[in-house]
């Protein structure tokens, strides 16, 4: 990446509204991170489409978790911006955060207050009514299968709930736009099933959810949009059926991302 002049105020540089006049969920432009001398995305633009299911697929290190940091207002870009519903992340923050829900990979949260707990502090932080938020903290330990576990510290949940329970402090303030980085990781069948059934009806009441992941299989069957990250670029974005281009998106990914190592040798694994 050929490294233009820093500015300190980056400023919005918005390529305008889609086909169709729509204003997309996201809209990155030019995202840019170097650490050291490694640059981890290298000029990244997308638009995710309201009320879309959007997956980003890419191997490890391919520069997703950066990629979300920087369009969420969690990790400051060198170059570039990232628009929520026509808001400038790094412009207007808390106007743009008021619209996201986040669940960042690794998330550490306050483990030591009770799942019912931890969902009401994220409410209030955000500044919500202390009566609202009591009846959505109920609904939400009911929709995530904790109601029974509401009283139980968060450092005793399971992979699964830890997740689960994060998701609905991701939830509470009602976001238009959901990003949830690698929310299945360690995440049980069941627990699962579960997070995808609550994301499919989020979704389909006009919510839009942004996930990255890179279980190709899981992506193909949850989500209608998907984009192919690799070094820290796009390499392929569209519709799920468009990226796929008529082979799985497995194999699709694998083609355009390539790396697959061949199998000689290893001949003392060969038992018979």
């Amino acid at each position: 990446m050929t490294a233009p002049q820093p500015h300190p105020a980056l400023p919005p540089t918005p390529a305008g509204p889609p086909p169709g006049g729509a204003v997309p969920a996201l809209s990155i432009r030019g995202l840019a991170k170097r650490f050291g001398t490694k640059i981890a995305v290298d000029g990244i633009s997308l638009d995710v489409p309201a009320g879309s299911f959007y997956g980003i697929v890419g191997p490890n290190g391919a520069g997703k978790t950066t990629t979300l940091s920087m369009a969420t207002g969690l990790l400051r870009p060198d170059f570039g911006t990232a628009l929520v519903h026509g808001v400038d992340v790094w412009v207007n923050p808390l106007e743009a955060k008021r619209l996201m829900g986040i669940l960042p990979d690794g998330v550490r949260l306050f483990d030591r207050l009770t799942g019912e707990q931890l969902i009401t502090y994220a409410g209030l932080l955000r500044g919500m009514d202390r009566g609202v938020v009591a009846s959505r903290v109920g609904e939400l330990l009911a929709a995530m299968d904790l109601a029974q576990d509401a009283g139980t510290l968060v450092v005793d949940y399971s992979a699964g709930m830890t997740k689960k329970i994060a998701l609905a402090s991701a939830l509470i303030h009602a976001p238009r736009l959901l990003v949830l980085d690698e929310p299945f990781e360690a995440v049980d069948p069941v627990s699962a099933s579960n997070i995808r059934s609550i994301l499919d009806s989020y979704v389909a009441s006009g919510g839009t959810v942004i996930v990255s992941s890179h279980v190709m299989d899981l992506v193909q069957r949850m989500c209608d949009h998907v984009a192919v990250v690799a070094g820290g670029r796009v390499l392929a974005a569209g519709t799920v059926d468009e990226v796929r281009a008529g082979a799985s998106l497995e194999d699709r990914f694998v083609q355009l991302v390539g790396g697959r190592s061949h199998t000689e040798g290893l001949e003392w694994l060969r038992t018979s």
